[in-house]
């Protein structure tokens, strides 16, 4: 038996691990900091801007959780190519964690009123699309044809 194989593929099991683990990490410290959130200004009158927080917030939340589980352990803080995600939410947008999240982010400031903070969300909009092009760049490289096609058939 080929023992130097046996303990690569052993070790990229563990690597995979490590990234699910440090992505559930943060996933349960996000959602403990919006329960929180929740938990602090539930008590507050409700306005239209509050419910549309909510109405925006909680649905996107709901998609941004599924776009990291859908992307896996290919999920990175740094742009890396480790695998072309296609399926799910990837199948129609190529960046549904930017999309969902910076929702998420607009709807918790609409729901603890903070409507003014919104203009510095939008100065971060052209930094979200900068880091998508720089992601773009690498997959490009890494996946040639198969992302040119692919990004021919999804959104953003």
């Amino acid at each position: 038996m080929d023992w130097t194989a046996y303990h690569h593929a052993d070790s990229i099991s563990a690597n995979r691990l490590g990234k699910m683990k440090l992505n559930v990490i943060t996933l349960v410290i996000g959602l403990l900091g919006l329960s929180f959130l929740g938990i602090h200004y539930g008590g507050k009158p409700w306005t239209p801007m509050r419910i549309a927080g909510v109405v925006i917030g909680l649905p996107s939340l709901a998609l941004l959780v599924l776009a990291r589980i859908e992307l896996g352990g290919s999920f990175s803080v740094r742009p890396k190519a480790q695998t072309l995600v296609t399926h799910g939410l990837y199948s129609r947008i190529r960046n549904p964690i930017y999309v969902f999240g910076g929702l998420v982010v607009a709807g918790v400031l609409l729901y603890i009123n903070q409507p003014r903070v919104l203009w510095l969300f939008v100065a971060v909009i052209p930094l979200q699309i900068y880091r998508a092009r720089q992601e773009e760049k690498i997959l490009h490289a890494r996946f040639g044809d198969e992302y040119r096609e692919y990004k021919s058939r999804t959104w953003f």
